[in-house]
């Protein structure tokens, strides 16, 4: 699903990627370790493209980003914080999403929040949501057109217990689905449950944990 064939990228001088090449298998969950500004975030942005590589090339379901498309289709994408309107509710802000693309209906929308743990119907406005309920939208965001990649940035972020457990399983029964997702997480334990593969990044260099 996801080839990178010698990736490197400088910012303002300062190396971020360092010839990075990996390929992510099709129906799996992948995992991305490593520490805070190892080049885990960065690798995601240019697999989004987000970020234009300095040199190399990222191929995502056989077209080359930055070439054949911008940007990848048919993915769910959560990196760092995601952003809202404050003074929206979830709902409002989620068919203000859905709209651009007209893919999926009111709902659609409603039963991805219902499946994610947030209730439809709540008027809080997105800036009174806690930590966590800003997560859960964000994976609701993420997922509510179906695609077929998810590319997922510490998606447990500010997650209690319970919420952690339900985030796995809902992981879990995506990929028993057929979907291919990529994820970041400092959690060992996510890893370890999640993930049919681990590489771990280190000051821009990718190296495969199994």
């Amino acid at each position: 699903m996801i080839e990178v064939e010698s990736v490197s990228l400088t910012l303002q001088k300062t190396e971020i990627l360092k010839n990075v090449s990996a390929r992510f298998g099709r129906g799996k969950i992948h995992g991305l370790i490593g520490r805070n500004g190892s080049g885990k975030t960065m690798l995601m942005k240019c697999i989004c493209g987000f970020v234009k590589p300095t040199s190399g090339e990222i191929t995502v379901d056989g077209k080359r980003i930055g070439h054949d498309r911008d940007f990848p289709e048919n993915v769910g994408i959560i990196i760092e914080t995601p952003g809202f309107i404050p003074y929206y509710s979830g709902l409002k802000n989620l068919k203000l999403l859905a709209d651009l693309r007209g893919k999926i209906s009111k709902k659609d929308i409603r039963g991805t929040m219902e499946r994610v743990g947030l209730d439809p119907d709540l008027k809080r406005h997105v800036q009174k949501y806690s930590l966590g309920m800003r997560q859960r939208l964000g994976l609701a965001q993420a997922i509510m057109e179906d695609p077929e990649l998810l590319i997922l940035d510490e998606p447990m972020n500010g997650l209690d217990k319970d919420g952690v457990k339900d985030m796995r399983q809902y992981l879990l029964d995506l990929k028993a689905h057929g979907k291919t997702i990529l994820i970041a997480s400092h959690s060992a334990e996510d890893i370890d449950v999640l993930c049919d593969t681990v590489c771990e990044m280190d000051k821009g260099i990718l190296s495969k944990v199994r």
